[in-house]
């Protein structure tokens, strides 16, 4: 198995919320009960990134009286398989890892790919009041106009607006972005403390759908965690930067208040590049042909973001006193 360590600050420092919003304790947390969600690309094999993140969301939501919510994020419709979904399925059920009801159907997991009505009613409210366009612009355009460098992890591309008085035509392109007026974002990361965002020039406007037809990632994730009612938001520390975007466009949305968020360390190799689906590191699945058991997949997680010395084992049903424990200070009640 490929060793790597845990980035970013020490996952042991944690900076309480502001308590500012209504539904809030004064620590920053969501009150219960409340809900928060796994939500995997069905893309490749979960790995051990992906333990870390199911170890935060549950054993949060068991410390704080949360629910979990089970989001399938298939709004790639290239590169996402039946196949995966049911790996992860698998994963997630080996590791005795149970999502609660979607409040809404009452299943026990949604699909960003049978959710396109609620996405197109959400872009057709945002362009009723003339906050989305058509782009006709292509990703390489979008480099050339810019100077940015493709594909180097950290360095963001920024879209310079070139269609957003243009009016291009509708029928030219499925392509849609969201109008995000400067607008500087303050909120208060659970862990990492407060910070200060400014979308319109990070990112530019946003991209709700691309040319060929898929809703991204960050138009999508916005309208479902308003529609499933999401109050805490736990993921990697790679996706901070797309925290005032996100919220940002909740607001436009006709989110009151938004979410809470919390990102946690990312596993990494020695050479500082994060563990990854499509590069081919070890899934949980190879672990369990391996010997391992769901308790020492666990135990690893922990180990891996600086929770734990590492050995042993951490059963799913101890996550609720072990993150209470470790993150929270006290003893899950």
């Amino acid at each position: 198995m490929d060793e790597a360590v845990p980035s970013g600050r020490s996952a042991v420092r944690w900076n309480d919320g502001n308590g500012e919003n209504d539904g809030m304790t004064e620590a920053g947390w969501p009150r219960a009960p409340w809900r928060t969600r796994f939500a995997p690309a069905p893309t490749g094999r979960l790995h051990l990134g992906h333990a870390v993140n199911a170890l935060f969301v549950w054993g949060l939501a068991g410390a704080l009286g949360g629910r979990v919510l089970l989001r399938i994020e298939d709004h790639d419709r290239v590169r996402s398989r039946a196949v995966h979904e049911q790996a992860l399925l698998d994963d997630l059920d080996w590791l005795g890892l149970a999502p609660d009801p979607d409040p809404a159907s009452g299943a026990a997991l949604v699909r960003q790919s049978e959710r396109g009505a609620l996405y197109e009613r959400a872009l057709a409210g945002l362009a009723g009041r003339d906050l989305v366009y058509p782009c006709d612009c292509t990703r390489r355009a979008v480099l050339a106009r810019t100077g940015a460098t493709a594909g180097v992890e950290g360095v963001e591309l920024r879209y310079p607006g070139t269609c957003r008085d243009r009016a291009v035509e509708a029928g030219r392109t499925t392509t849609r972005r969201v109008r995000l007026e400067r607008e500087a974002v303050a909120f208060r990361d659970l862990r990492l403390g407060d910070q200060l965002q400014v979308p319109a020039e990070q990112c530019g406007d946003l991209l709700a759908r691309d040319r060929d037809g898929n809703w991204t990632y960050q138009f999508a994730v916005v309208v479902d965690d308003l529609a499933q009612g999401i109050d805490l938001v736990v993921r990697g520390e790679d996706l901070l930067a797309s925290t005032g975007r996100q919220i940002q466009l909740g607001r436009l949305l006709g989110r009151a208040r938004p979410a809470a968020f919390l990102h946690h360390p990312l596993i990494r190799h020695p050479d500082g590049r994060k563990l990854s689906k499509s590069a081919g590191d070890t899934g949980l699945a190879e672990l369990r042909a391996a010997g391992w058991s769901p308790g020492r997949v666990l135990a690893e997680a922990a180990r891996r973001a600086g929770l734990a010395p590492g050995g042993g084992e951490l059963a799913a049903r101890d996550l609720a006193d072990f993150v209470g424990d470790r993150i929270l200070g006290r003893r899950a009640p």
